[in-house]
């Protein structure tokens, strides 16, 4: 019997797999995809929030500003692309004029540090391609950028390596009370744990009424977005931000710590696997985000993207124990669940120490990691990684720079991708202009090899998403 079974590879659950993996335990994360990361963590606005927009004495309050530290401190220790750039809210009448000072009021009582209302002509020094109808806006310093796929796969490969398990392609079917704590049936295997955690995000309604009580229910919420290309990938300095309503914190504007500019997201209901964009939908994103930045040149977009929000009838995260004991819920995570995760992770682990968990550190925990970019060094780092392993002066992807070395070190590493997406995710072949168009029959042939799989068995991303089926045609045969 194991200690832990986390149900979900998004970031709560990585930030949760981490943090067991401090102490001498055992724990177990399953995921019914082919990778970590790959459902709300791998499509959303990839920002650090400061914390000013939950309402103060709420859990998404409490962890947003806990999360934003930690986010930080784990990105610098895990080598995760971070930026801290700081945020602005615009404003753009007396009406918003006053939320922004509401805002800043909230922000002030959650423990947001830094933070200033700033007058139009303040925004505008700021940030010149702003609209000159701003009238005010709130500037957060402690707002920042990152990646959070590569977030959530540094976190769930150093769990890894300090001795957690991660088992793919295992979808949980059932879960059944035991004496001493539970069966879970996942990819047809059966593990007999202590506790489990659920946090399966869309499905996490599905997971909870497995063992617990029927409590919440998960509506599937859509936003869609505009990924533009590196040249407008200056067009901004700040996270830039609307008002919030009740539908969400509105479409922003903001940099991607890759370079690019990300745009979005509107905010409609949708079936839990409606990942489509829509005209009607990046049409809305389009005129609302040029309400905020005018000159942004839409016709430098290189990806339109869709990700879910797991929202529920209760307007803040579910976090904590279920009447069914020794069963935990981390469920209706929306934002700010990324900036929230580490801090949820952290506090989850109280929890089931609370519950009889015991939590005794290990002498040995390993909590650094790094990764070679190659397009990052120097011309003398360069030369010297091209001197260890040739492989990094192969070009794989010319759009990023990527090189066979980075994609090999990738397949190598304690959690290694089995997609072309997946190796995306991980060293960002892929993400340029072509978006794959040349370098992705060269990864797959990698992948291939590294892993000793025929080519066929790699997929795009998740399983079923086939790249080739078979020959078209059979050359040099006679008869």
């Amino acid at each position: 019997m194991v200690d832990v079974v986390i149900v979900g590879g998004g970031v709560c659950g990585c930030s949760l797999l981490y943090e067991l993996s401090r102490y001498k335990l055992s724990a177990v994360l399953v995921e019914k995809e082919n990778d970590v990361s790959v459902g709300t963590t791998k499509a959303n606005s990839a920002i650090v929030h400061a914390g000013y927009d939950p309402h103060p004495g709420t859990k998404m309050a409490r962890y947003n500003v806990e999360g934003n530290a930690l986010v930080k401190e784990l990105c610098e220790k895990l080598d995760v692309p971070y930026q801290q750039i700081g945020s602005l809210v615009l404003a753009f009448d007396a009406d918003q004029d006053a939320l922004v000072r509401e805002l800043f009021d909230r922000g002030t009582q959650n423990g947001v540090p830094g933070m200033k209302v700033l007058s139009a002509e303040e925004v505008r020094e700021m940030e010149p391609n702003v609209s000159p109808e701003v009238t005010s806006a709130l500037y957060a310093p402690s707002a920042g950028i990152v990646s959070p796929w590569e977030l959530a796969i540094a976190l769930a490969e150093t769990a890894v390596k300090n001795g957690a398990q991660v088992e793919l392609n295992s979808e949980v079917t059932a879960i059944q009370p035991i004496d001493g704590g539970f069966r879970v049936t996942a990819g047809g295997k059966e593990i007999d744990t202590r506790f489990v955690v659920n946090a399966a995000g869309i499905w996490s309604d599905k997971i909870n009424d497995m063992a617990a009580p029927h409590t919440f229910t998960v509506s599937a919420n859509k936003g869609e977005y505009f990924l533009l290309d590196k040249s407008q990938g200056t067009l901004v300095n700040h996270v830039i931000f609307q008002c919030p309503s009740k539908v969400g914190k509105g479409v922003l504007v903001s940099p991607t710590v890759h370079g690019n500019l990300i745009v979005g997201p509107n905010a409609e209901d949708a079936e839990k696997d409606d990942l489509g964009t829509t005209g009607d939908g990046l049409a809305f994103v389009r005129k609302m985000a040029l309400r905020s930045v005018p000159d942004i040149n839409f016709r430098d977009s290189i990806r339109n993207f869709a990700g879910l929000r797991a929202n529920t009838e209760i307007d803040d995260f579910l976090v904590g124990e279920t009447e069914q004991k020794g069963f935990f819920n981390i469920a209706g995570i929306k934002s700010p669940g990324l900036t929230s995760a580490p801090a949820i992770a952290r506090d989850v682990v109280r929890m089931l120490g609370k519950a009889g968990l015991t939590l005794d550190p290990k002498e040995t925990f390993v909590d650094e990691r790094h990764v070679v970019r190659f397009k990052h060094l120097s011309h003398e780092e360069r030369a010297a990684a091209i001197a260890k392993n040739p492989l990094y002066g192969q070009i794989v992807c010319r759009c990023e720079t990527i090189t066979e070395g980075e994609i090999i070190d990738a397949l190598h590493r304690p959690l290694p991708p089995c997609s072309i997406d997946g190796v995306k995710r991980r060293c960002g072949s892929g993400m340029g202009r072509c978006q794959g168009g040349f370098c992705g029959p060269r990864v797959q042939q990698i992948i291939a090899r590294e892993l000793g799989i025929p080519q066929e068995a790699v997929m795009m991303d998740r399983a079923g998403t086939a790249v080739i089926t078979g020959e078209t045609k059979m050359g040099g045969r006679t008869e």
